[in-house]
């Protein structure tokens, strides 16, 4: 039975006929009455001996899982008690990746809230559609961050409060008030099927769709990939770059090593590749997750300072070029596991193995899931033609309130978007987005967004943005704009509309390439012909 009294997010999953179907084989997580993630989570490190175990790290203290569980407890306390939320209300979490940010969200899931985390580089707009979309009761923000949700809270006033955190966890409103908390406070309990989060992704409409996933979900996936591919282990020590906004990054750098009773180190600020490779070593980084741009830039920085503690490297993201698989193994003597995933169906679900890596490809669909190559019809094709990949498993595509949902999934499989074509043993092979999606350096950039920004610009009358090829980062943005009478193309007005962008987006959507044009190709009808510019040779 449901825990969740605010019924918001239930009231807007998409009918049965357009959900997935689910493979759960004989897990016995969906036909428990109760089941809180985080709470199954500290369970199954307490039964394996490892409470006093370390389990967050940063520059300025270590905590083990027994110390985090009391710290969570306290949490989801002040937030029920003195904050007088009720489980199913959402609640909005800013901040990079950190102790702070980590417990934040525990607490949060833990409480039987449904967590909303949100890139730190999001300006304002975005934070808005968030706000407006998921409808939040409380915002938890990083004491650096509070500017742009400040502004976005002033144009979209849902929230009762915003309360600022310390990222190295010395500070902080909600700490103090969580101290006068019994430290043994229960976790809420919550179905399987109750909501933990709401993840957003952005779409070729520009527009961004909001993933739900559940408490059972999470666990599932923690028994698929994880499992049967990475099979980390207890002494690893975890690290790596993606934010814990994503999905990708919630997974590998909370959710997973948790599974695992494994510790994750926080670094102080963003990554770079030279800081990287120097804390890797420092701090005897076992795993690695970070996107193929990082192990590019990384390779000649670890074949000169070797790390060798390090033992498995996760890339996703983005397609890994196999030059960067080569240059990687060659610098580190380790073979980088690759994988697709999506926000919809929560982490990876292809993947490479060690020791199974053969060229070119992507990899063997993940145990628990099923994949196929299929044609426009949903037909399965024979091996070695290219078609949409389809894929079923313990996760799948829930969007909250969006049309489409019908899309994404047809006939109980998920169309992630991508182009593959699958060989006679069984691996997968990536060719192409379907859509127009572009990712660039593991981020995802909608080009209408992006279209939609320029449009704003006093001397852009017409643009069209799409995905180039590029060695350093996969894809890169790059726009075509056609300008308004009177304005002539030039350097200085390519940097303004870059700045523009920046200004009004997150950083990475900002387009590094713009060309001027005359006018756009498009059909008699008007409609806008995007392949055109993708195999225009100014592309």
């Amino acid at each position: 039975m449901s825990a969740q009294v605010d019924r918001f997010v239930h009231e807007r999953l998409p009918p049965a006929t357009e959900r997935p179907e689910y493979l759960w084989g004989q897990a016995p997580w969906p036909h428990q009455p109760h089941l809180n993630v985080v709470q199954a989570l500290f369970a199954r490190v307490n039964e394996r001996g490892f409470a006093q175990r370390p389990f967050l790290r940063s520059s300025q203290r270590v905590m083990s899982y027994q110390e985090a569980q009391l710290c969570v407890n306290r949490l989801s306390a002040y937030l029920r008690h003195s904050l007088n939320l009720v489980p199913g209300n959402r609640v909005l979490l800013r901040g990079g990746n950190s102790m702070a940010m980590a417990l934040n969200w525990l607490a949060v899931v833990n409480a039987g809230l449904i967590a909303v985390s949100t890139m730190p580089l999001l300006r304002s707009k975005e934070l808005i559609e968030v706000i407006d979309k998921a409808k939040p009761s409380l915002a938890l923000c990083e004491d650096s961050l509070l500017g742009e949700l400040e502004t976005a809270h002033a144009v979209c006033p849902l929230m009762s409060s915003l309360i600022s955190f310390d990222r190295h966890f010395l500070s902080g409103a909600v700490f103090s008030g969580a101290a006068s908390f019994d430290d043994q406070e229960q976790s809420c309990p919550t179905s399987p099927f109750d909501i933990a989060l709401l993840a957003f992704t952005s779409g070729t409409t520009g527009s961004p769709k909001v993933t739900v996933h559940r408490h059972l979900d999470v666990m599932m996936s923690c028994s698929a990939w994880p499992e049967h591919v990475l099979q980390a282990r207890e002494d690893d020590v975890v690290m790596g770059s993606p934010p814990l906004a994503f999905t990708f990054g919630l997974g590998g750098l909370l959710v997973f090593p948790m599974y695992a009773g494994s510790s994750i180190y926080y670094p102080d600020g963003p990554y770079r590749p030279e800081s990287m490779v120097e804390m890797m070593k420092t701090q005897g980084c076992t795993i690695c997750y970070t996107a193929p741009t990082f192990y590019r830039q990384m390779a000649p920085l670890i074949e000169k300072s070797p790390v060798p503690s390090l033992r498995l490297c996760v890339s996703a993201g983005e397609a890994l070029p196999q030059a960067t698989r080569e240059a990687w193994a060659r610098a580190s003597g380790l073979a980088l596991i690759d994988g697709i995933g999506s926000t919809e169906m929560f982490h990876i679900f292809i993947s490479s193995r060690p020791g199974l890596v053969k060229p070119g490809a992507l990899g063997l669909v993940v145990p628990g899931y099923e994949a196929r190559v299929v044609d426009a019809a949903g037909h399965e094709l024979p091996r070695g033609q290219v078609g949409r990949l389809s894929v079923r498993g313990p996760t799948g595509c829930q969007y909250m309130d969006d049309p489409r949902q019908a899309r994404y999934v047809q006939g109980g499989w998920n169309y992630p978007g991508d182009l593959f074509f699958q060989d006679p043993e069984g691996y997968f092979f990536y060719q192409s987005r379907d859509d127009d999606m572009i990712i660039t350096s593991g981020y995802n950039v909608g080009a209408p967004e992006v279209e939609d920004t320029l449009l704003q610009h006093p001397s852009v009358a017409e643009c069209a943005v799409v995905g180039q090829s590029d060695v350093e980062r996969g894809m890169i943005v790059k726009a075509y704009c056609v300008l308004n009478p009177g304005v002539v193309p030039s350097d200085e007005l390519t940097r303004d509309l870059q700045d523009h962008v920046k200004r009004h987006l997150a950083p990475y959507k900002y387009p590094r390439q713009i060309a001027y044009l005359d006018h756009l190709p498009r059909t008699e009808t008007g409609k806008l012909q995007r392949f055109k510019l993708k195999q225009s040779p100014l592309s």
